[in-house]
């Protein structure tokens, strides 16, 4: 943390304590507009999605199988053409990220809170909780992902709760790993031990002092993990292993357009497409964030 912070009140009745995310409103430089233009329309298709859809994402309808989307000679009914079965691209790609915004939020949300969860309990106490808690997640960290999802969809079955379920056993080692070096940093910093030598407990140092400055690495984190959560998702729906058919995945389109790339090229194209660019933008949202929060940048 920075000296400012360092030499913040840190009593418990020293008011606020500090408050690091607050950099970003002050932050000069160049704004993310590319990347959060494109997560701002990865969120609101997200949400709408199924709201917005021209067209029924699962119907089937063969006499307008395979049109070409409109900038290559279709018509304006199916904007970016239709797949085999005539079912309609932009309605199935809309639905698609409705499935990865909620596995992408799952993950990132459940799995950041077990992983801060257990970085308090390490970091902050110490000991052989530490070192069994830590152990733990270096275990859970080498089990790979496509294995995992294997062994819990034999057992449980498709489906996207399982998808998110698999993505927070393999998410949180991570949060856990970093979030416990920050809460060892923190914890002695000179407002924490000032707390303390003021009579403020742990319960209220690791409330108003550790979990806010932690935040700012959580974020960054969470912001990073969502691309890898679509993309986990997408490659798991890709194997079969993830969301099930008919429901309309990215993954799914990515799966069966992959036959027709020769003779219809927008099957694959279109949601592969729209993967990248939404795990490119979350990426460069992360580092954005992780250079607006550092404060050696903001110095």
């Amino acid at each position: 943390m920075s000296s400012a912070l360092e030499s913040a009140p840190s009593s418990p009745a020293a008011g606020r304590p500090p408050r690091p995310w607050l950099r970003l409103r002050r932050r000069p430089g160049r704004r993310p507009w590319f990347s959060g233009t494109v997560m701002a329309i990865f969120a609101f298709c997200g949400l709408f999605g199924s709201v917005v859809a021209p067209h029924d994402p699962d119907k089937v309808n063969l006499s307008q199988a395979l049109k070409p989307p409109v900038f290559a000679g279709g018509t304006p009914t199916y904007l970016l053409g239709t797949d085999q079965l005539g079912r309609d691209v932009l309605s199935r790609l809309l639905t698609g990220a409705q499935v990865s915004f909620l596995v992408a939020a799952g993950a990132v949300l459940i799995g950041g809170a077990i992983g801060l969860l257990v970085a308090l309990l390490a970091g902050y106490s110490g000991g052989r909780l530490d070192a069994v808690l830590t152990r733990v997640a270096d275990a859970s960290m080498a089990f790979p992902v496509v294995l995992l999802a294997i062994v819990i969809v034999a057992i449980y079955g498709k489906g996207v709760t399982v998808v998110i379920a698999v993505l927070v056993v393999a998410a949180w080692p991570q949060y856990a790993r970093v979030l416990r070096s920050e809460v060892i940093r923190i914890r002695t910093q000179e407002f924490v031990t000032m707390s303390r030598v003021m009579g403020g407990g742990r319960f209220w140092a690791i409330t108003r002092h550790v979990v806010p400055n932690t935040i700012p690495t959580l974020l960054v984190l969470a912001t990073l993990q969502i691309g890898l959560a679509i993309i986990a998702e997408g490659s798991l729906s890709f194997l079969g292993i993830g969301v099930p058919p008919p429901a309309a995945s990215w993954g799914n389109m990515l799966a069966d357009g992959r036959n027709f790339l020769a003779t219809a090229w927008w099957l694959p194209v279109v949601p592969g497409v729209a993967l990248s660019l939404t795990v490119l933008a979350a990426n460069l949202f992360g580092d954005w964030l992780r250079q607006a929060l550092d404060p050696a940048t903001r110095r």
